[in-house]
């Protein structure tokens, strides 16, 4: 989407940029720097007269003149395009990044306005989530997750195994109580609701139950069933 900026709001366009989460950085049609606000500083490491008429490659590496130029092409109808790449900071260092580049008539007609989010937490994140699944996964506890009214939303290949379950979506069609019958257990999850981490014997099973937060807010019981001994 094209924007245009009149001269006399140029300050007040400046104090939005300075208030964005996202890195902005403003280049001419070429992709050479004309601008960047306070985040693309935080994140790259450098100041506005570091990277004056440099390349936005200097910053994005992937970002080569003729990539510049095939993304201004695709801009052509007041689009907007996404892609996914790396910045490199000042010390070298690269971090994943999510990148929308639009159009601004800001000094010349076709500036272009590449917005930079920084992406590295998220993944970091979601490789400590993928992790934590496969270990949920191939642990050879019985393992399993309820919501807060005792239903099944989670189990693993252990806990299926030991009810005779074919799948996951079967598992998610049960209540815990289905398989663990004893009448302790109503009282055994409550605890756990509240905040308790309980393990305890109900009926054939030992069973061991603690609160799943969301926050500071309990959303259900995570735990595992053993077949007790004696």
């Amino acid at each position: 989407m094209s924007i245009f900026v009149p001269k006399d709001r140029r300050s007040l366009f400046r104090q939005f940029l300075g208030g964005m989460y996202d890195a902005v950085v403003i280049t001419d049609p070429n992709g050479h720097i004309l601008d960047i606000n306070a985040r693309a500083t935080e994140h790259f490491g450098y100041e506005l007269d570091d990277v004056l008429d440099q390349p936005v490659s200097l910053l994005i590496p992937g970002l080569q003149a003729e990539v510049v130029l095939r993304i201004r092409k695709g801009l052509e109808g007041d689009r907007h395009v996404m892609i996914n790449a790396n910045g490199r900071n000042r010390a070298g260092e690269k971090f994943a990044c999510e990148v929308t580049v639009s159009v601004i008539d800001l000094m010349n007609p076709g500036d272009l306005v590449f917005t930079v989010r920084n992406i590295e937490k998220r993944r970091e994140l979601m490789t400590a989530y993928r992790s934590k699944v496969n270990a949920f996964n191939v642990a050879p506890s019985a393992l399993f997750v309820c919501d807060a009214d005792g239903c099944l939303c989670e189990t693993n290949e252990a806990f299926r195994g030991l009810f005779g379950l074919a799948n996951e979506a079967s598992a998610r069609t049960h209540a815990l109580a289905d398989f663990v019958t004893d009448g302790a257990l109503e009282g055994l999850f409550r605890k756990a609701l509240r905040g308790e981490r309980v393990v305890a014997r109900a009926g054939s099973f030992e069973v061991t139950l603690a609160p799943n937060a969301a926050g500071r807010k309990t959303i259900g019981v995570v735990g595992s069933v053993a077949r007790a001994e004696g």
